[in-house]
């Protein structure tokens, strides 16, 4: 009915408190998000080329959205096996703030342990290195570069949980390199597995597997938020800008301002915050590299996810809907009220 397609419409477009017409172009978006939606509220089965059984659904860029799969997902596989491992994409800073403070808010998950992934090329850039460098050896950009992979560790620590550490091997990565690597993670006390998978398979990452168990098994921890609901907006945006990014300050610009304000009015004021900003760094600005300090963090715009339940929090310059064509495929897709589709495929 029109009604319930402007009820959809508010929910997935993310109307303001003010109303607003339903023009003929938005009901046409919504008979396509209908015909997609009708399908992809299921979760798809899949198995790897070992038979070892996964679930894909949803897959969100951690860099502008949640970076997790879907809750569907995830409560399906906890029931059918001992352990689950959930991706949350992009640096940690990103999708596991994002999986911890929304999903597992969302969701009432309590996970049980993190895998941090790293690679040498990875850590030797953020030592200062070029990309056409990382494929040579050095230690003292490596060495550098460690100390982005243990601002890791320490945030993902404060939520309660114990850390293990995953180097996902290169073919170029020298034996004194990964030496390196396990020292200095065991300083920390940081367990740590080389993962293998892409070169050897399922033998490729039993060691990780182990290394996993072995945590699990000892863990005493107790998983816990970063923030609470009746903490305010501007307070979720600055404790993850000042514990999990390190930043000093948060800058708001009149837009971000008004964001802030209509996200209240609309009663959003609960929800968690979505926070967009660069992957390549802990900052807003993606040319600061390692474990930047002494900056502030802008926050140039916020919009309302009103049918996710959260705020986004743009920092800095990002692109949040990349890749998009002029003409949109959903002008041409709809469904009539006896379910029949038209012109997805």
């Amino acid at each position: 009915t029109d009604d319930l397609r402007r009820r959809i419409d508010r929910m997935v477009i993310g109307f303001t408190a003010d109303e607003k017409p339903v023009t003929a172009g938005m009901l046409k978006a919504t008979g396509a998000l209908t015909v997609l939606l009708r399908e992809a509220v299921k979760p798809n089965l899949v198995q790897t080329l070992e038979n070892t059984p996964a679930f894909i659904h949803g897959g969100p860029f951690a860099n502008i959205a949640h970076g997790c799969n879907s809750l569907v997902a995830t409560k399906t596989a906890l029931k059918l096996a001992d352990v689950v491992v959930t991706e949350a994409g992009f640096g940690a800073d990103l999708g596991a703030e994002k999986f911890f403070s929304i999903k597992c808010r969302y969701g009432k998950l309590q996970p049980a342990a993190v895998v941090v992934v790293a690679t040498v090329r990875a850590l030797k850039m953020h030592g200062g290195l070029a990309k056409d460098q990382l494929g040579g050896q050095n230690s003292d950009a490596l060495l550098r570069g460690c100390s982005n992979l243990f601002q890791h560790c320490e945030n993902l620590s404060g939520f309660g949980l114990p850390v293990v550490v995953a180097i996902n091997r290169f073919p170029a990565d020298s034996s004194e390199e990964l030496d390196l690597l396990r020292r200095e993670c065991s300083v920390r006390n940081l367990p740590i597995a080389l993962s293998e998978v892409w070169s050897r398979g399922g033998a490729g990452g039993e060691e990780l597997a182990r290394q996993v168990l072995r945590v699990l098994a000892g863990q005493t921890g107790e998983f816990c938020h970063l923030y609470e609901d009746g903490d305010s907006l501007k307070a979720k945006i600055e404790t993850v800008a000042r514990r999990i990014y390190r930043a000093d300050s948060v800058i708001y610009t009149p837009a971000a301002e008004k964001g802030l304000a209509m996200a209240e009015k609309a009663g959003l004021a609960g929800a968690p915050v979505c926070m967009a900003k660069t992957q390549y760094s802990f900052s807003d600005d993606p040319k600061k590299i390692g474990c930047p300090r002494g900056f502030s963090l802008t926050v140039r715009d916020v919009r309302l996810a009103v049918g996710a339940g959260f705020v986004v929090a743009i920092c800095g310059d990002i692109m949040t809907m990349p890749g998009l064509p002029k003409v949109p495929a959903a002008e041409q897709i709809d469904i009539d009220q006896s379910g029949l589709v038209t012109g997805l495929f």
